[in-house]
């Protein structure tokens, strides 16, 4: 029996200003999507990089690496994706769904209500953009056997995760459902010692059992201890 893999797909990085780490200082953060090559459903990607425009740029200061040379990398080429799930729809999560016209593209029903606010909390020309085929989800959904989207709202309303079972265990791709690994590990310590607030569906996620957990913005990955 074959099963459904993942891979890693590096877009580049960006700078976080000061006034967005809350440690005063500015902060360099890699733009990572995955790969998931599932034996029935072929290739489905969760994040295609970043877009931006000139006010984007000059306050995040990215480097991009183009969606078709980052799925080379990977062995694939832009025709190969059949389907598209952004974890949220800021610009650089969403940047590359413009090349991707015609692919289902899974958001969270309240994503799209924010991105298509007057006031959107992203670039819209990368949500609504012609020929795109976005699909509505209110909550859970099994977009292939033993995938699964799961809402894990918190960065934005409408966050999601993918969770991919795999052989030799599940794996899920959380996004930016946390900024790195490691305030993954505090949110999972702090719910075993009963201290702090964690989100309420960190329970949902581990019931799972995931073996790896991988992020948008670090190269880290959360494995049980």
């Amino acid at each position: 029996m074959s099963y459904a893999t993942v891979r890693r797909i590096n877009y580049g990085y960006f700078v976080r200003p000061s006034d967005e780490t809350g440690t005063g200082m500015a902060r360099v953060e890699p733009t990572l999507g995955y790969l998931v090559e599932h034996p029935s459903a072929g290739l489905i990607l969760v994040d295609t990089g970043m877009g931006g425009n000139e006010e984007v740029d000059a306050w995040y200061r990215p480097k991009r690496i183009a969606l078709s040379a980052a799925l080379k990398t990977a062995g694939a080429e832009v025709s190969d994706v059949r389907a598209v799930m952004n974890c949220h729809l800021h610009f650089d999560h969403c940047g590359g769904n413009v090349e991707l016209t015609g692919r289902p593209v899974f958001a969270q029903r309240a994503e799209l209500a924010l991105a298509r606010a007057v006031e959107s909390h992203t670039l819209p020309e990368l949500v609504d953009h012609p020929g795109a085929r976005i699909e509505e989800l209110d909550g859970d959904a099994e977009i292939a056997p033993g995938v699964h989207i799961v809402p894990t709202p918190g960065h934005t309303a409408g966050h999601q995760s993918l969770v991919v079972r795999r052989g030799d265990g599940t794996v899920i791709v959380a996004g930016q459902s946390h900024d790195n690994a490691t305030l993954f590990t505090g949110d999972v310590l702090g719910r075993h010692a009963e201290v702090g607030a964690q989100p309420a569906w960190l329970d949902r996620l581990l019931a799972f059992d995931p073996k790896q957990i991988f992020f948008a913005h670090d190269n880290a990955v959360w494995t049980p201890s």
